[in-house]
């Protein structure tokens, strides 16, 4: 037997022990969650309660295997084998395929993934003859998604007035057929996807009482965890399960309530002790994981939100120190910052670099700091996703860029040849390829006179052909006389890469909008730099150049080395690390603009920055930038408003930012910036004339002293010793001046991104001693 007094506090006790009716837990975070849940079933077993009456349910199968593991060492692993556990939808699926024939399927149904679903929808959309520009596939996966998660059939859907309205105004009334159509093709297939699998599951039990029964009858006891993650579909069935016993225990926590994107209602936490009659609350307040300060810092921002259980979440450990707050000039500068901060918490307190985390916002913030980590030679990693240049709309871009400099380039010429779409397939690459091989010439010469070199096409091929050569010529032909920044956006504009990116609004598609403006902004960032160092004229090769030498760097390949973490919030939920850095605190950007007008979502937001801090063990350190790269133009960026709803006891800033001005009341909430779309709209309506070499006769700059004499000690106001401000870089001082006329640089050491040789016509910048 297990002495559980020993193994649990008090708290967890009680509500390991409480098995008389419905119970909620409440688990604040670090405070056990998993350490109960294994201990109540453990509890359960050595009760008399049967393995296989057991039913637990969890969000992914790591979770379910781990549990199982932990239960397993102390009951045993033959028991533990016999437990129902696992996720949602392979339970369901599993008592879907017993009782297949209630609902019309076979037992052997296929179960479609997402992009069997999208592929399927795609047909209907073409079959019924309807506009994909209007009926996206994506939008379209997306709506019938939320509607079987919200339990609403397509003959419901048909049906519901204000559908048919939204739909109407919106102009896509005829997604109720598509719908209609995609529900039948999938029973006459034999499939259901993933939502199916739960929506299925409500209506065999609604529908036959006795199925239903014998079900809730088989599970004595049902416990789920991450009910905060449930969506409304899983919190049916659970009702429906649990039945009149009610012997049903949910565990989660409403605070960390992330992922309404994904379908899950807060609602069905935050309501379940009315729902289920009967129902205890147990709370876990005891933080296991962090230091006082830093859950007193999560406490004082959580507790701004109004929908909430209310908890006071505690810690025993060490007090540790407060949350520190940096102000940087730049998106670039807080890079350089959060790197030389790791760099020498590594060397002088002897920290691995696998107990830092740096955390952001969107995926395409990843891009600042992982140059900065490998200008410094840091390890790093990407949790649950790829390097920013590693990810393909990226590598999609990038294959453009090496063509206009190298049209003989021939991985970046396969790579793009047919992307986006021009109806250029395998066949005629196999023939292109097949007469460069002959010829001994590269693919581009033969696209320059295909008939020359025996390749037999159609008219329409050779058209699609000549239109993609002409195209990348035109490309090649501006790279001479257009610098990086420009000549990329002409590139992702006319070749159909934003066209195509910006297609659709889901989330995985706006993750790579985000991403092609960050090059964008790179791009711009690594122009304007450069010119500032003394070149007047930055090319794509130049870029290119600098992109390889900073990839090349990543040569550490050993899998067992320590390395910095980089991911976003989401991805973060459930880890921790000793360290944590949350960047881009800035308004627009963490809360995002896309909750502005809505005061739930901005309590999400609050939610989910409540995770990023409780994430860290010893130190947690919160940073944002005065001015960030938007879609290749700087804007100034207002601190992001949750920063004041931190209690100032446990929030400091650093030495070098002692005045900084957080606590803003009346911080605008909007938006700072307009999408990368937009800009292109902009320039199709302009004349596509090249952006010539830049000469300091139309350059802006910051700095407006004027120079006295060609004395290279000093230039106007400007003399070794003072120090300046400059708009990305932040505070230097001036180290030497050197040089006459239109050529005089100073040398700058600036104190986070180190010494820079600015030429002054370039420069931006202004004295402030």
């Amino acid at each position: 037997m297990i002495d559980y007094t020993k193994e649990l506090n008090p708290e967890q006790l009680q509500a390991v022990e409480y098995c008389d009716g419905p119970s909620l837990v409440i688990a604040g975070a670090g405070s056990g969650k998993t350490r109960v849940l294994t201990y109540k079933i453990a509890y359960l077993l050595e009760h008399g309660y049967k393995p296989w009456s057991i039913l637990a349910l969890t969000f992914t199968n790591k979770a379910a295997n781990e549990m199982k593991q932990r239960i397993a060492q102390e009951v045993g692993a033959n028991m533990a084998k016999h437990l129902w556990m696992g996720t949602f939808h392979s339970i369901f699926a599993r008592i879907l395929r017993v009782e297949s024939e209630y609902i019309g399927f076979k037992s052997n149904f296929t179960i479609y993934d997402s992009s069997d679903s999208r592929s399927l929808i795609k047909s209907i959309i073409k079959e019924l003859k309807l506009d994909d520009k209007k009926y996206k596939p994506n939008m379209i996966q997306g709506l019938i998604s939320r509607a079987k998660n919200a339990l609403v059939t397509p003959a419901a859907y048909s049906s519901d007035p204000e559908i048919l309205k939204e739909l109407m105004k919106q102009n896509v009334d005829q997604i109720p057929l598509i719908y209609s159509t995609y529900w039948n093709r999938c029973r006459q297939a034999g499939a259901m996807d993933f939502d199916d699998l739960l929506l299925y599951t409500y209506i065999l039990f609604k529908q036959h009482e006795d199925v239903r029964a014998k079900y809730e009858n088989a599970f004595e006891y049902i416990l789920v965890d991450e009910y905060q993650d449930t969506n409304y579909a899983q919190h049916c069935i659970i009702k429906q399960l649990s039945g009149n016993r009610n012997h049903v225990c949910v565990v989660g926590d409403d605070a960390q309530s992330i992922y309404s994107f994904r379908g899950a209602e807060i609602d069905n936490i935050l309501r379940f002790t009315t729902e289920f009659k009967g129902a205890k609350l147990f709370k876990l307040e005891q933080n296991y994981r962090s230091t006082q300060m830093i859950v007193n810092a999560a406490n004082s921002l959580i507790d701004k939100n109004r929908m909430q259980i209310r908890k006071k979440v505690f810690s025993k450990n060490d007090t540790g120190e407060p949350l520190e707050l940096t102000k940087a000039y730049s998106d670039k500068e807080e890079g350089d910052i959060v790197v030389n901060r790791i760099a020498d918490m590594h060397r002088r307190q002897d920290y691995e670099y696998n107990t830092f985390a740096i955390l952001y916002r969107t995926n395409a913030q990843s891009r600042i700091f992982e140059e900065a980590l490998r200008k410094k030679n840091i390890p790093y990693r990407i949790y649950g996703g790829l390097s920013f240049y590693q990810r393909k709309e990226i590598k999609d871009v990038m294959a453009y860029f090496r063509l206009a400099v190298n049209p003989m380039d021939e991985e970046a010429f396969k790579r793009v040849l047919n992307y986006p779409l021009r109806g250029i397939g395998d066949t005629t690459l196999a023939k292109v390829v097949a007469a460069a091989n002959v010829n001994n010439i590269s693919l581009w010469d033969v696209l320059g006179n295909p008939i020359e070199y025996g390749c037999k096409f159609n008219s329409s091929t050779l058209s699609k052909l000549e239109g993609f050569h002409s195209m990348i010529s035109s490309f090649i032909e501006m790279s001479d006389t257009t610098d990086a920044a420009a000549l990329g956006k002409k590139i992702m504009e006319d070749s159909g890469i934003l066209k195509d990116v910006y297609k659709d609004n889901s989330p995985e598609d706006l993750s790579r909008q985000q991403n092609l403006d960050e090059l964008y902004n790179g791009m711009t960032d690594f122009v304007q730099t450069r010119q500032e160092e003394g070149n007047e004229f930055v090319s794509m090769n130049d870029f290119l150049q600098e992109v390889s030498l900073l990839t090349d760097q990543d040569s550490d390949k050993d899998a067992n080395t320590p390395k910095v973490t980089l991911l976003t919030v989401h991805s973060a939920k459930g880890l921790e690390f000793g360290n944590v850095f949350v960047v881009g605190m800035e308004d627009g950007l963490f809360p995002s603009a896309m909750c502005e007008y809505s005061p739930r979502a901005l309590e999400e937001e609050r939610r989910l920055f409540y995770v990023a801090i409780t994430r860290a063990k010893e130190h947690c350190f919160l940073s944002f930038a005065n001015l960030r790269y938007m879609y290749g133009k700087q804007s100034f960026c207002n601190p992001s408003p949750f920063l004041k709803d931190i209690d100032r006891n446990y929030l400091r800033t650093d030495d070098s930012n002692k005045n900084i001005d957080i606590i803003k009341p009346e911080a605008s909430f909007k938006p700072h910036f307009t999408s990368l779309r937009s800009v292109a709209l902009e320039q199709k309506q302009q004349t596509n004339t090249p952006i010539q070499k830049p000469s300091h006769q139309n350059r802006q700059t910051t700095l407006t002293v004027k120079p006295v004499d060609d004395n290279a000690a000093s230039y106007g106001g400007l003399e070794v010793g003072k120090h300046i401000e400059h708009e990305r870089f932040g505070i230097g001082e001036i180290n030497a001046i050197e040089g006459v006329g239109d050529n005089r640089k100073a040398k700058v050491t600036f104190k986070n991104v180190g010494e820079k040789t600015l030429l002054l016509r370039f420069a931006r910048f202004k004295i402030i001693d």
